[in-house]
């Protein structure tokens, strides 16, 4: 080769490999585990105390801990922003865990609390615009769908083995996840991570439905048993027996809801309303070929959310969740939860004159007033007044469909997020689902991910705290509750077209059919626009509803009002303990 030819391929190596070392020297240094100096031991050695309600011991914490400090030892004295809905348990991350995040590794997070529909918001606007206005989003899996079709986030099962292996926990334990399918694409591949957890449930006054006076009041007048209500027709019975009715001289209520004119209107009903009604196929997670949300989906592509496309938007099911919906509010709530939004419902089922909430998300059941001495929904002993029981159905609900809701809110970097910001994300995103933290975070704000929180002898010694929440999680009934699932194609854009319909329903402009008619023609032209990297929708042709009505599965013809039927709280509970176990760490 000649001497300046020998030159040049001497620089291009050289070049290159310059190149390589600049791309990866966060590895390099995450790999050499540095010593960590006295302030970082003593930092570790603080926390490992402070968390001391958890599965590890506190020589395991301390293992863990450290392994945070090394592996975050490049990115010291650096900063990243995160975001998270407006629960409990997120205020205690960014009050606490922020704060030992940062002795540990030396990484700032200002971990900011917002409204959900403003989150889901920004998401849109980062992934439309390139511009980074989060490292990392705590968004609920029910967006999985769009994720999946837009190629918007990083796939964090790539992540883990590949460029974020460095980074990745080794004590993560990704088996040890209640429910890591709900942020998993059509391949099983994980999208978002786990970070909070929380179920619908049936929530009632244990201490009425088992007072033999009122329960001989109720025989009489309904001529069955007064107990948990397995379908519709029995809460709407309970619901009428018990509004108006005086309890230790207390007028109350026999229903809980809400309906402001608000995003989280619509979450009333997106959030497995139509399922828990019957409107989808059977199938789990979720229904198919229709899903809860009533869009038919075929080889995972959407062709149509109206009847005449072969969905059930606005099928009878449908017509008949947001009726009984309305009836209800209207007739068993109290008259002010027409002016309440989600967060302004939660809680007031303490407040001692409600009889039952079909549609409780048990974040709320975190909050003082339901465990505190005092409170009229816990007697002298500290003890819950109330339990939680599974979600009555619907009359055109059929066995092996889904039976309720849960929320789980995910860690979700976007895919514009890269390089070492992507790496300290996904460090603090393990961070707060990590064995270290899990249980105290759990006791804070009631929304696990672990089932070794679930099944820690802590939470056993005190289960009884939690009316019926702790034996749920352990039974494989838990399963029976998922998220919206991977075939919503676009979350943001189609969930609001929901709750303006519902509230015109509500204020008696539109009849329920007329709502219903409007969102399913609605979310047709929506995704009849979409363009997606992946599964984009492909509407079918139009037919006549009755030719899908004929057709098995749904969308399903009309039903009659079933015959209500009731189970015993102690019944229900030995099923569900009997059904558990199978999980256990």
């Amino acid at each position: 080769m000649h001497v300046n030819a020998w030159t040049k391929f001497l620089q291009i190596v050289l070049s290159f490999g310059v190149a390589l070392a600049m791309l990866a020297p966060t590895t390099a240094n995450a790999q050499s585990s540095p010593p960590l100096d006295d302030a970082t031991e003593a930092a570790i050695e603080k926390w490992a105390k402070y968390f001391d309600r958890s599965v590890l011991s506190e020589e395991e914490r301390i293992e863990e801990l450290r392994w945070f400090a090394q592996a975050a030892a490049p990115f010291r004295g650096r900063r990243i922003k995160s975001v998270a809905e407006d629960i409990k348990t997120h205020y205690w991350e960014s009050e606490v865990l922020t704060q030992a995040f940062e002795e540990i590794t030396g990484i700032r997070v200002d971990h900011e609390v917002i409204g959900e529909g403003s989150l889901v918001e920004r998401m849109a606007e980062q992934q439309r615009t390139g511009r980074i206005l989060y490292d990392i989003y705590v968004n609920d899996a029910d967006m999985v769908g769009t994720h999946l079709r837009s190629q918007g986030v990083v796939n964090l099962s790539e992540y883990m083995t590949g460029e974020g292996e460095p980074f990745t926990n080794p004590g993560l334990d990704l088996d040890d996840f209640l429910n890591l399918e709900f942020g998993q694409d059509y391949n099983g591949d994980q999208l978002q991570l786990p970070d909070q957890q929380f179920a619908n449930l049936y929530w009632f006054r244990y201490d009425w439905f088992t007072r033999p006076d009122i329960q001989a009041q109720f025989k009489a007048e309904y001529g069955y048993d007064l107990g948990v209500p397995l379908n519709w027709a029995a809460y709407e019975d309970i619901a009428d027996f018990f509004t108006g009715r005086k309890i230790d001289g207390r007028t109350v209520y026999g229903h809980l809801d809400y309906g402001k004119k608000s995003p989280s209107l619509g979450w009333r009903f997106t959030d497995a309303w139509l399922s828990i009604a019957g409107v989808g196929d059977i199938g789990l997670p979720n229904g198919e070929p229709v899903d809860e949300w009533g869009i038919r989906v075929e080889d995972n592509i959407p062709v149509g959310a109206s009847i005449e496309r072969g969905g059930a938007v606005n099928g009878p099911a449908a017509v008949y969740a947001l009726d009984k919906y309305v009836e209800w509010l209207t007739l068993y709530a109290p008259p002010e939860a027409r002016n309440w939004r989600w967060v302004d419902a939660g809680p007031q089922a303490a407040r001692g004159d409600i009889a039952q909430r079909i549609f409780q998300y048990v974040t709320w059941l975190s909050d003082d007033a339901f465990h505190q001495a005092g409170s009229p929904v816990v007697d002298d002993q500290g003890k819950p007044l109330w339990r939680v029981a599974p979600t009555p159905h619907g009359r055109y609900w059929d066995p092996g469909m889904k039976v309720g809701y849960q929320d789980a809110g995910s860690w979700t970097i976007p895919r514009n997020v890269r390089g070492q910001r992507r790496a300290m994300a996904w460090l603090w995103a393990q961070f707060a689902v990590s064995k270290t933290v899990t249980l105290e975070k759990f006791l804070v704000g009631g929304t696990p991910v672990r089932k070794s929180t679930v099944f820690a002898d802590y939470v056993t010694e005190r289960q009884d705290e939690w009316g019926g929440l702790i034996e749920f999680y352990r039974s494989d009934a838990r399963k029976e509750w998922t998220d919206t699932g991977p075939n919503v194609p676009d979350y943001p854009t189609l969930s609001a077209l929901w709750w303006p319909n519902i509230a015109h329903a509500i204020d008696g402009e539109v009849s329920p059919q007329q709502a219903m008619d409007a969102i399913a023609q609605a979310m047709d032209d929506a995704m009849a626009e979409m363009r997606m990297a992946r599964y984009s929708p492909r509407l079918a042709p139009l037919r006549s509803a009755d030719y899908w009505l004929a057709q098995p599965g749904a969308p399903k013809p009309s039903r009659a009002r079933p015959k209500p039927e009731t189970i015993s709280y102690d019944e229900l509970l030995a099923q569900w303990v009997g059904a558990g176990g199978q999980d256990a760490p």
